[in-house]
């Protein structure tokens, strides 16, 4: 019997988009009472499961809110509706620096990182060495990470992330950020991670890799989703070949 990691029920999420206004609208507006703000509706009763050992790609063109559901998974987000459950330690990239103070050095966001992912003490010095030399930023390691690149960011984050023993891992277009060897060593992890039986969600436009990786594909269109099913086919309609 398979356990379920992810649940996904019935979820929505609604952002209020300001614009910018002359002093005359906003003192007119005031006065009429009316509100200049409008609301975009980015996931729209989205509901699905996923199960142990899954790799699953969320797809869609901008704007269809791929993102937004990963990081309502990952809890960066709340849901204004529905809702979401997950089992066991949830891991990811879903944003440059996400869970890193920036005055802090690299050596003491390890620490921080990962007692965030649930690592404790004990777990992160045993695996302080391989995080670190796995980042490839050994020399900056004790320098505050506000003097970091995007790009050292995304390494030590990566590093943390795939040391942390996760049961779903999470990654978002992300990997893009990093030079070419290090996106190619980060895949070939992620791999590695699939055939420990991992649970995998995966946000990415590169439809090549995300049909390589994943078994199963959901595709989101304006925040619903109209589509779960083989990755390959649900590539196929995103090329306009199915």
């Amino acid at each position: 019997m398979t356990t379920t990691y992810i649940e996904v029920a019935d979820v929505a999420k609604r952002f209020t988009l300001r614009h910018n206004r002359s002093l005359k609208e906003l003192a007119v507006a005031a006065i009429r009472g009316k509100n200049l703000s409008d609301t975009f509706l980015a996931l729209d009763g989205v509901s699905f499961d996923v199960t142990e050992g899954e790799s699953v790609a969320l797809l869609g063109f901008n704007g269809s809110g791929k993102s937004t559901l990963l990081k309502c998974i990952s809890g960066v987000l709340t849901p204004d509706a529905g809702s979401i459950r997950t089992r066991g330690r949830v891991a990811g990239l879903i944003e440059v620096g996400a869970g890193f103070h920036p005055d802090l050095t690299g050596r003491e966001n390890v620490y921080l990182n990962g007692a965030i992912l649930g690592m404790s003490k004990e777990q992160i010095d045993a695996r302080f060495d391989e995080i670190v030399a796995f980042s490839e930023i050994e020399r900056f390691i004790d320098t505050e990470v506000k003097f970091y690149s995007s790009g050292m960011f995304l390494r030590l984050a990566f590093a943390v992330a795939v040391h942390s023993d996760p049961e779903v891992f999470l990654v978002d277009e992300i990997l893009a950020v990093g030079d070419e060897p290090f996106q190619r060593k980060c895949l070939d992890r992620i791999k590695q991670l699939k055939g420990e039986g991992r649970t995998l969600v995966i946000v990415s436009h590169d439809l090549d890799m995300v049909a390589r990786l994943c078994e199963r594909g959901i595709l989101l269109e304006r925040g619903k989703m109209v589509v779960d099913g083989v990755a390959t086919d649900v590539v196929a309609r995103m090329r306009g070949e199915g």
